[in-house]
């Protein structure tokens, strides 16, 4: 068979094999094109079913190019079509924005919601260190450089005068406040972060952190509640405070969780109950640092322009209440509607 005749047949070949099958991909592209412009539930039900019937008669087609050595050109454009069909049909077809709308509506609220029980005991901790760090203070001047660092502390200390204290208070710009605010901040961020991250030692180092942060909150408080200004502190606190000490809360209720899985590990194997309990701290601690975002926000605006008591509580106070509600009433609220 000479060369023409061969290219001859393959060209018969070519052709009878295209008008066999090219109205088939003709018709899946057109689809493909259809449904990619719209929400599936726009589709008819004979489109959403021909769909996958059409891809898989495109990857029949797909192999038999390839197989035969068919035209170039014919395979790289089913090779196209197919992959379009796939990622359309098996690939994640939310996009950004639904994905971060589901993270917020769904997915945080309710991985906060699952840690209810750690919350509790988290709080209970926060509030034990408190007391403890506000009595030990208040037995013992000493334990206040023994519990903040006197580097740190910029002459807050229980020898400080009630002026010095109250100008640390309201003082706007002051160097001090400014100090002690971002030594605050990072201080409780670094908390955050590692009492998630060290929970997985059975729990025990959230534990402490989060007691540790309590005593630190109760020593600061004895000073100034000793000079009569510990409503004050609150107020001054409270802006970012009700936020940043809720973030913290919670990132040790995500370290327990991991810690007490794999230390009680129930019917589940021991890798797999800190695999689940991982998924649901993970997706709170993300949670958690939009959180100290926030508290970032208001407590670099508030302590600068803010300097009335009334108005530090109701802010701090209107944050706590908007992330409780958040967490906690908006799901009761809409399965009541429901």
């Amino acid at each position: 068979m000479s060369v023409s005749a061969g290219n001859d047949v393959v060209r018969q070949s070519l052709a009878s094999f295209r008008l066999e099958r090219e109205a088939d991909w003709t018709n899946f592209e057109t689809l493909l094109t259809r449904a990619e412009k719209r929400p599936p539930h726009l589709l008819s039900e004979d489109e959403l079913l021909s769909l996958p019937l059409l891809y898989r008669s495109a990857l029949s087609s797909l192999s038999v190019a390839r197989a035969t050595s068919l035209d170039n050109a014919l395979v790289a454009y089913l090779e196209a079509l197919c992959l379009r069909g796939y990622f359309y049909l098996y690939g994640a077809r939310r996009g950004l924005r639904q994905r971060i709308g589901d993270f917020f509506l769904h997915d945080w609220p309710h991985a906060i919601r699952d840690l209810w029980r750690e919350t509790w005991v988290s709080v209970g901790l926060t509030a034990v260190g408190t007391l403890a760090g506000f009595w030990l203070v208040a037995a013992d001047k000493g334990w206040y450089d023994a519990i903040i660092p006197a580097s740190l502390a910029g002459g807050r200390n229980p020898d400080a005068s009630a002026e010095m204290l109250r100008s640390v208070l309201y003082g706007g710009g002051n160097h001090f406040l400014s100090g002690f605010a971002a030594y605050l901040f990072t201080h409780n961020v670094q908390v955050a972060i590692l009492a998630f991250a060290l929970g997985f030692a059975f729990a025990l180092p959230s534990v402490l952190l989060i007691l540790m942060n309590g005593c630190v909150l109760g020593a600061m408080f004895q000073i100034y509640a000793a000079k009569g200004l510990g409503f004050e502190l609150g107020g001054w606190l409270a802006i970012h405070g009700t936020t940043e000490i809720f973030a913290i809360i919670l990132a040790g209720a995500a370290g327990m969780r991991i810690g007490t899985s794999i230390a009680f590990p129930g019917e589940l194997p021991r890798m797999a109950a800190a695999a689940h309990a991982g998924r649901i701290a993970a997706t709170a601690m993300v949670g958690v640092v939009v959180m100290l975002l926030f508290a970032g926000l208001l407590e670099g605006i508030g302590r600068q322009t803010i300097t009335s008591d009334t108005a530090r509580y109701a802010i701090g106070g209107a944050m706590l209440s908007l992330w409780i509600a958040y967490f906690y009433l908006f799901r009761m609220v809409r399965h009541g509607d429901s």
